[in-house]
């Protein structure tokens, strides 16, 4: 293949990799793949015993928090400010359950830094509107192939695959139209200094979710779904990082940004995001294995089915597990420097990642 993707190195604080243009794909491992994985994780479990007192220490602190109130509030006023905006198939698609992850981590993000939640609404919205727009293209038959998503039919079985096709490519559009009108605003926002957050804010978005972030990851995807070579664990990370993290980097960075954060503060929460991100896919794997269909919403075993890599795969399930406890214990790190009950959402949405179940 001609094409090749350049992306700045999405890796959470402790993960590194070279970029990996699509026609690198071919060719046996290196001899020292199976050195080089035992050296990585070695070193996670050395960094993850000092620093769990530090995660440990976090969330005692955070023991008040109601997370489920957190997120049941979040998830209403999120739901009605896109379901203003949505019509047919794209109402079902988005609107057909989730968790609302990505948007209560761009409203907390903006809240940690010092803004008010409703300025960072339009942009959470945004972010759910490009995750589904993700999923309904991802279950296409030409791509995953999957019916059924959040417990229902996906939106090409019950509207047919060139609505599914206008859904999403409609829900992208819509999503930076919200992020960029004048109206979607409450009036209090900065006049002087609004503009140009919300412009970078956009810029951020288009970054991670284009040719330089969840693309790149989903057709190095594909061109590894079925492959007879073994693959290395730089080339899952940087599917992942790419596929799955680059939006949750773009749903906390966002909110960041549009909450007035310092240069500073956005870096470390990227670092921050970087590594739930990872985590999320991580738990998405592991859960696959080992939870329903009815359990999960969706298909389970669908990755096996399609002779997919995955960490259990690469890695095996403890090994699997250990990494995810690594990332969450790096994803904490990165609040240290925050209020502890401003930075209490993102503790828990960290927890909860690492923790879920479906």
């Amino acid at each position: 293949m001609a094409m090749s993707f350049h992306f700045h190195p999405l890796a959470a604080s402790r993960v590194h990799f070279s970029p990996l243009p699509f026609a690198a794909a071919a060719g046996a491992p290196s001899p020292s793949s199976s050195v080089a994985i035992a050296a990585h994780h070695q070193h996670g479990r050395r960094r993850f015993s000092a620093i769990v007192a530090t995660a440990a220490a976090a969330s005692a602190a955070t023991t008040e928090f109601d997370f489920k109130a957190y997120m049941g509030e979040r998830a209403v006023a999120v739901n009605r400010a896109l379901d203003a905006a949505l019509h047919d198939a794209m109402r079902y698609a988005l609107l057909a359950g989730g968790k609302r992850v990505r948007p209560a981590l761009c409203l907390a993000a903006c809240a940690v830094v010092g803004g008010p939640e409703p300025w960072a609404m339009p942009a959470a919205a945004a972010v759910e509107m490009v995750h589904t727009m993700s999923l309904v293209h991802d279950d296409l038959p030409c791509m995953d192939d999957d019916d059924l998503r959040r417990g229902k039919p996906t939106c090409h079985v019950v509207y047919g695959e060139p609505i599914a096709v206008l859904a999403g490519d409609a829900l992208l559009s819509l999503s930076f139209h919200h992020m960029a009108s004048v109206g979607s605003y409450p009036p209090d926002v900065d006049p002087e200094k609004h503009p140009a957050r919300v412009v970078r804010a956009i810029g951020e978005l288009a970054r991670c979710i284009g040719s330089e972030g969840l693309v790149a990851g989903q057709v190095v995807d594909l061109e590894m779904t079925g492959t007879s070579e073994t693959v290395p664990l730089e080339r899952l990370e940087y599917i992942h990082l790419h596929k799955t993290a680059a939006l949750l980097e773009a749903s906390v960075v966002i909110g960041a940004i549009i909450g007035g954060g310092t240069d500073e503060q956005i870096e470390r929460l990227r670092k921050y995001a970087r590594s739930i991100g990872l985590l999320f896919q991580v738990v998405d794997d592991i859960l696959d294995v080992t939870k329903s269909s009815e359990e999960l919403g969706k298909t389970a075993g669908k990755d096996l089915a399609s002779d997919k890599t995955t960490y259990p795969k690469l890695l095996g399930l403890e090994k699997s597990r250990e990494f995810a406890e690594e990332l969450l214990s790096d994803a904490v790190e990165q609040l240290a420097c925050f209020d502890k009950e401003k930075a209490a959402p993102l503790l828990h949405l960290a927890n909860y990642i690492a923790h879920r179940q479906n």
